[in-house]
């Protein structure tokens, strides 16, 4: 299969994202042994991060931007992160219907993944998936994430770019934005600037770009960043701008030594994550489960207060 990626197979890429999806042991067995076998390619992309609230624009601005880049001769990957139901589990996993003409261009790869509940809004394995669409030859990626919370900055840790995208608003809107996601965002774009709403949409970025002045200066950011400016997905202004500001700022960090320095200390952030995820899945092996559900018990009950439950399940899985 890693050949046919490697060539650019789209149905070897998909099957090899469903593959590395998968929770079986046996598909994750399969799915490091591919990983490794892809690294090899030594591609790389553009990882562009992209969050904001619902009803914002994503779908329509990643449609505007992406088809922009493939008419540039670039290849693109969108991998649009669906929220799960926390009572059957399940998906929609509308993002094509929402893409139309971006799904159909031979020149973009569109994976919609469900969140499976994870925080951060980015499937678990989305950054393998990143990886696989890298080793495809894909020059751009994006990660669309479920929405903004100050979980959401999980998906930084994949990015080379984090692009928050808001929508025009009144009053107090800076106030529904976290500043943890305010600090993280290295590009702010004010979505929807066209008609009735382009005025407000100038008040919004002059008010966000204020905003990013009181923020404290980032060592891998040049002067003038992080910024705020205005697109337009649906009338496709200021699309190519966003484009040419997010290069600039790829190219700095690249001259700067930032660009290989972040992606060496996300490597080392997913590392971590790993091995905390497999003590997680620890719990549910073996008699743990038993020795869980006895000590739950015993919360419940008030025969033990939560900290020294929890001690007790700690000093069983250090055996």
């Amino acid at each position: 299969m890693s050949e046919k990626i490697i060539a650019g197979d789209r149905r070897a890429l998909a099957r090899a994202i469903t593959l590395v999806e998968s929770g079986r042991e046996d598909h994750r067995a399969q799915a490091r042994e591919l990983l490794e076998l892809v690294k090899g390619a030594g591609r790389e992309a553009v990882r562009i991060g992209l969050s904001g609230t619902p009803g914002v624009g994503k779908s329509t601005f990643i449609e505007s931007f992406g088809r922009m880049l493939t008419a540039e001769g670039l290849k693109v990957a969108v991998l649009a992160v669906d929220p799960s139901s926390t009572r059957s589990g399940g998906s929609i996993l509308g993002d094509k219907t929402r893409m139309e003409l971006l799904s159909r261009d031979p020149n973009a790869f569109i994976r919609p993944s469900p969140s499976q509940s994870q925080l951060g809004g980015v499937a678990r394995r989305s950054r393998e998936a990143v990886a696989l669409c890298e080793a495809a030859g894909y020059d751009v990626v994006m990660i669309e994430t479920v929405g903004v919370g100050q979980s959401e900055t999980m998906v930084a840790e994949m990015a080379d770019v984090f692009v928050l995208l808001l929508a025009p608003a009144g009053g107090d809107e800076l106030q529904g934005v976290k500043r943890g996601i305010m600090e993280m965002a290295d590009l702010i774009f004010v979505n929807k600037a066209d008609g009735d709403l382009k005025s407000a949409a100038m008040r919004t970025c002059a008010d966000y770009a204020g905003a990013l002045r009181l923020l404290r200066k980032r060592p891998q950011d040049p002067e003038s960043y992080p910024k705020a400016m205005t697109v337009s997905a649906l009338e496709e202004e200021g699309i190519a701008t966003a484009w040419d500001t997010l290069q600039e700022l790829l190219t700095w960090r690249r001259a700067n030594g930032h660009f290989e320095s972040t992606r060496a200390a996300q490597a080392r952030y997913w590392f971590v994550q790993d091995v905390r995820q497999g003590l997680l899945a620890t719990l549910t092996q073996g008699d743990m489960p038993a020795v869980m559900d006895r000590l739950a018990s015993a919360v419940e009950a008030g025969e033990l207060t939560p900290s020294a439950a929890a001690a007790e399940a700690l000093a069983k899985l250090a055996g």
